[in-house]
């Protein structure tokens, strides 16, 4: 096993990383920007460093930086978590000729997968149902035009490098086709430095389903059961949960099976996730995510198997901890994901300092977060401030005791999702599970109006309970003496 740990990555996933190094006696690395040199994940490492300004591409994209801390501090291994680095496949090259071990797939499987092009060709290859359309990138309009006559309107303009669900646009109609690649090339190129995009049948409304994966080098693939993440805007997941609400055995074996054959024909080792979008009861391969998914924590109620506990094992030559027949699905689980954000304002970024903090408790509920009272949220990274997972014994259960847990969450400072989760779930749609990937955008009108009115609700809660994270001026004055009186204590002992 590994006696020190470097985690190339910050907030709540690198303290996520870091639980998981201690209770395997593991000593763990952080690396910090300048913006980040108060953040909890700083202070809860065993050592930590700076690595730079703020801006990620001289701090958490800096591979050089990373893999120097890594070398000088005898860090042995390179968690990725998600984002930034972790499907960046020079940094395994790096940890490659420097004799560390990343945590995660090769960097050729990364590099394959990463393309939708070139990952489409091998699931086919694999025997995995894929989306009509391209098996290239487009050449020229008038080809694009042919392709998508072919396959027949709406269809879908991506870009090849895409992630997180930049770089896509629909085209409904051959007079929108030529602005729709252009738009889509030129996000491309400037988000992931690749403008190659490709057409493929747009399937409307579908659910979004996933298969968790655990592969390690002795040959052993598993799946660990199924996800939904159809709650999303943009194609940013909001709301998980697991499992599906659609969910039966004869699916889940059908489906995790096919997962496994995805995973298995590419040769992956580590915890990686196959993406599927569902529609009319047939699935067909969306992406492969090559690390640590943001929403595994649903999948670790319901199956009790720590997953990045599992990665590191994996990743110092353990075989799985399980085999297929051991994993099962117990009751169920719900993610919200609470960022700094107004969902008010189309979910504009919010960020700042918290003025108020107190999260929820009691049976079922976990808190995966990096921030606390006072904390600035760096308007540079990801707005995410948490992640509230419950768990229940039924869907039902589970969605009662999300709505306990947020009307108990209380972040004061900056605008939150908090409102637009406790309308989601008031949400009678949600509630029967009649779900997919446009559930925001076609409830829209219902959902702020319920925001509105939660946001009202909430004020005057906030209202009787601010006192609470005020100390009163008799608390104010006794705190500073104390404070005054240390002070000309320690100066008369010198």
């Amino acid at each position: 096993m590994f006696k020190k740990v470097l985690i190339a990555n910050r907030g709540e996933i690198a303290i996520r990383v870091m639980r998981a190094c201690k209770e395997l006696d593991i000593s763990s690395v952080a690396v910090f920007s300048d913006a980040d040199k108060n953040s909890l994940f700083a202070k809860y490492a065993d050592e930590a460093y700076n690595i730079g300004e703020p801006s990620p591409a001289k701090s958490y994209l800096d591979i050089n930086k990373i893999i120097d801390v890594a070398l000088n501090s005898d860090a042995e291994a390179i968690h990725p978590g998600y984002g930034f680095l972790a499907e960046n496949s020079l940094l395994g090259e790096e940890c490659e000729k420097n004799d560390i071990k990343l945590i995660g797939p090769s960097g050729r499987v990364i590099e394959e997968m990463g393309s939708k092009i070139t990952s489409k060709k091998l699931m086919k290859k694999a025997g995995v149902p894929v989306i009509p359309g391209a098996s290239k990138g487009i050449d020229s309009v008038e080809e694009a035009a042919k392709m998508a006559e072919a396959i027949g309107y709406p269809v879908i303009i991506k870009a090849s490098a895409g992630g997180g669900g930049i770089g896509m646009r629909t085209v409904y109609e051959e007079d929108e086709l030529i602005r729709a690649i252009e738009s889509t090339k030129s996000v491309a190129a400037s988000a992931f430095g690749d403008s190659t995009v490709y057409v493929e049948k747009y399937v409307e409304e579908p659910r979004h389903i996933e298969f968790q994966i655990l592969a390690d080098e002795h040959g052993n693939t598993i799946h660990v059961a199924d996800r939904e993440c159809s709650i999303q805007r943009r194609h940013q997941k909001l709301i998980e949960e697991a499992p599906s609400p659609i969910m039966t055995d004869e699916l889940r074996t059908q489906m995790g099976e096919t997962a496994v054959k995805a995973a298995e024909y590419i040769g992956y080792t580590n915890a990686g996730t196959v993406e599927f979008i569902y529609s009319d009861g047939e699935y067909y391969f969306l992406e492969m995510n090559t690390r640590i998914q943001v929403e595994h924590p649903i999948t670790e109620a319901v199956t009790g198997i720590d997953l990045v506990k599992e990665q590191i094992k994996i990743a110092a030559g353990r075989e799985v901890c399980c085999l297929q027949n051991d994993i099962s699905v117990r009751g169920h689980a719900i993610e919200c994901r609470i960022n700094a954000e107004d969902p008010l304002n189309d979910f504009a970024p919010n960020p700042g300092k918290i003025t108020g903090y107190r999260s929820p408790g009691g049976n079922g509920v976990r808190v995966d977060s990096g921030v606390y009272n006072n904390y600035t949220i760096p308007p540079y990274y990801d707005s995410m401030i948490s992640k509230l997972i419950v768990w229940g014994r039924t869907r039902n259960e589970a969605i009662a005791r999300m709505q306990r847990a947020l009307s108990e969450y209380i972040i004061l400072g900056v605008k939150t999702t908090i409102p637009f989760h406790k309308s989601m779930m008031a949400n009678q749609q949600f509630r029967a599970a009649n779900l997919h990937t446009h559930f925001v955008d076609q409830y829209k009108k219902e959902i702020i109006e319920n925001i509105e009115k939660v946001i009202q609700k909430d004020k005057e809660m906030e209202a009787r309970l601010k006192s609470t994270f005020l100390p009163s001026r008799k608390v104010a004055a006794v705190s500073a003496a104390v404070s005054s009186y240390m002070a000309d204590s320690l100066k008369k002992a010198e």
